[in-house]
């Protein structure tokens, strides 16, 4: 693959050439940074550590149709997104980039599914290499990193009054040709730079966690009381689970207005207790001491078990934005100390 560059100062000049593709980037709105279809090129900005709302939404968008349907008809009208739609997605930090590569072994598990599939076959991720980690990063626990290229097209590395783009896919290539003579030929320097960059970033992480044996340890913690000092403070608001760029819980609705109607898909988390509410009035979940539980066995036990990964890619934003300041990182070293037996005891 390819090395380019190109000054900072023509950032808006690149995303304007990249005129063949639905271009989505960071934008400010207010105080909050999160990703948006451009509409003005000089709207972009890489001035964030990362944003506060994950791009999941790009690919699994809080709502969307899946059909369309007539009230007492038998027609449907599927609203399936067109995978040769071109979409390029710019400014991507590398742990939202790693997440589609976690959910997608969930929506390709027991049948493909094409919403999601369609998506990110259509979209282009050119990432966006983190120089100054937030707080609480932990992604190298995780597998990842600031210059990590897990699920990417190309990375990008602002090295001060230039950026080098570096491209990894087939993909990355045909988005580099697509803007013609915009981009310069990059060279050693440039990959140098951009690999100490790296290396320092990693240097600037101050937390991880060992997931050594947390998968085989959670699961015989169903019950302990050392729950109960998480979930007595947790106000059930769902904010842990919308802004975890690996969270896929949704509830599937149809709604008509007159003849109307179509079948939705939206967001819904685990945290809230009418989510396992059954028909019968029982809830096998009744109060977030067990909801609690299940949020992180889900992610660090549940999850590994089926697919092999561990459904977090630590970036942070859950223990950022918890309004009662719930540390997962927190809980994963507690759950090791927390003894079994006790469990049992409950």
């Amino acid at each position: 693959m390819g090395d380019y560059k190109f000054a900072k100062t023509k950032l808006a000049e690149v995303i304007g050439a990249m005129s063949d593709y639905q271009v989505v980037a960071p934008v400010e709105s207010g105080e909050v940074v999160r990703f948006a279809v451009v509409d003005d090129p000089a709207k972009v900005t890489l001035e964030f550590s990362n944003t506060n709302v994950p791009p999941k939404e790009l690919m699994f968008p809080e709502t969307e149709t899946l059909f369309r349907f007539r009230l007492g008809g038998t027609d449907l009208e599927p609203e399936v997104p067109d995978a040769a739609a071109r979409r390029a997605v710019f400014g991507i930090r590398p742990c939202d980039a790693m997440a589609y590569t976690i959910v997608e072994k969930l929506y390709n598990w027991d049948f493909p599914d094409p919403y999601f599939n369609n998506r990110r076959e259509a979209t282009t991720l050119v990432g966006y290499a983190c120089a100054e980690p937030c707080a609480n990063c932990f992604c190298p626990s995780l597998g990842g990193g600031p210059g990590s290229e897990k699920g990417l097209d190309s990375i990008a590395f602002d090295l001060g009054d230039t950026m080098y783009l570096k491209t990894l896919t087939d993909k990355g290539e045909e988005l580099v040709k697509a803007l013609g003579g915009v981009l310069e030929s990059a060279g050693e320097a440039e990959a140098r730079a951009a690999a100490k960059q790296v290396e320092e970033a990693e240097g600037k992480i101050r937390r991880s966690i060992d997931t050594e044996g947390i998968a085989e340890h959670l699961p015989e913690l169903y019950g302990h009381p050392f729950w109960e000092q998480f979930s007595d403070r947790c106000l059930s608001c769902g904010i842990c689970t919308f802004l975890c760029p690996t969270c896929h819980c949704f509830d599937i609705q149809d709604e008509s207005e007159g003849l109307d109607a179509r079948r939705a898909r939206m967001w819904d988390t685990c945290m809230f207790s009418e989510y396992s509410l059954h028909a019968s009035g029982h809830n096998p979940r009744p109060t977030r001491k067990e909801r609690t539980c299940n949020r992180v066995s889900h992610k660090y036990s549940f999850f590994p078990t089926n697919f092999d990964a561990i459904a977090c890619v630590g970036c942070g934003r859950c223990i950022n934005y918890c309004p009662v300041n719930i540390d997962l990182l927190d809980i994963l070293e507690k759950s090791k100390q927390a003894d079994a037996k006790e469990a049992q005891d409950a």
